[in-house]
């Protein structure tokens, strides 16, 4: 980045922040034609616009992305990161953003449903926007289908799990089984292929008969095209992190979140919910 594009984002961000010490949003007033803009903190450095939400939202939704630079998928990883997210969401106002999504199901989740909420106000506090966390985009779409015994099929370690397991009982959902993979190192996500995933989802399912739903946890699977044959294969509705975390982010910027043809709750005629007026 070169001195005047930094000084400027400097600049910016402390408008962004003195805004939010105020109590004033810093959001833009659109133009009709204007589509909104959706900031996205990524625990990984290097994560770019996702295609994901790019196939759910074409051109009625851009997105503005920074990263924390996420090493390991375990506490003492999310630690190492936590303080890094007022500058990346001052970043993202600077950017243009609209509103921000805190992504990283389980950076929003490893410390419970109150740390997650707190994590959301420092990046309201930071930026003066309105966000959301990933977790709660998973939350709201479980809740969204009417889930109750939920089966969950993670990237994590068992520690990961067991803190996921909790999470989710704090939401009264009953988790009846929590499997991982075991991946710690975040550059190991990408090796799950997506036939890895609709087998290991669909036996995760399997191992619990009662469930009425599926979680498949971890925003570095890819998805999105899975959702649907993977209710199709198990009979209940999926809710995966990066596809439905988008669609709690588009919702925040007055969308529907409907993204038809990608399972049960993006496939809904959802209305409109405008928070621009």
């Amino acid at each position: 980045m070169d001195t005047r594009r930094r000084n400027l984002l400097i600049a910016a961000s402390a408008t962004a922040a003195a805004a939010a010490a105020a109590g004033f949003g810093v959001r833009r007033t659109l133009a009709a034609d204007e589509p909104p803009v959706l900031g996205l903190i990524f625990p990984p450095a290097d994560r770019g616009v996702p295609e994901e939400g790019v196939a759910m939202y074409g051109d009625s939704l851009r997105f503005v992305v920074t990263g924390l630079g996420l090493q390991t998928m375990t506490p003492d990883g999310y630690d190492a990161v936590i303080p890094r997210i007022p500058a990346a969401a001052r970043e993202l106002a600077a950017a243009g953003a609209d509103a921000i999504e805190l992504t990283g199901t389980s950076l929003t989740f490893y410390n419970g449903e109150a740390f997650n909420q707190r994590l959301r106000e420092a990046v309201t506090n930071a930026s003066g926007l309105p966000a959301t966390t990933m977790s709660n985009g998973v939350i709201e779409g479980l809740k969204a289908v009417g889930a109750g015994r939920v089966a969950v099929a993670t990237a994590y370690n068992d520690e990961v799990n067991d803190r996921l397991r909790a999470f989710l009982i704090e939401h009264d959902l009953e988790p009846l089984v929590v499997t991982g993979l075991g991946i710690e190192a975040v550059e190991d996500v990408a090796s799950v292929t997506q036939d890895d995933l609709i087998d290991f989802a669909s036996r995760v399912r399997e191992s619990a008969p009662d469930a009425d739903s599926l979680l498949l946890s971890c925003g570095g699977f890819r998805t999105l095209e899975l959702i649907a044959p993977i209710e199709q294969r198990t009979g209940v509705p999926v809710i995966s992190s990066m596809p439905h975390g988008l669609w709690a982010g588009a919702r925040l910027v007055g969308l529907s979140g409907a993204a038809p043809g990608y399972g049960t709750l993006l496939s809904r005629d959802a209305r409109s919910v405008d928070s621009r007026a």
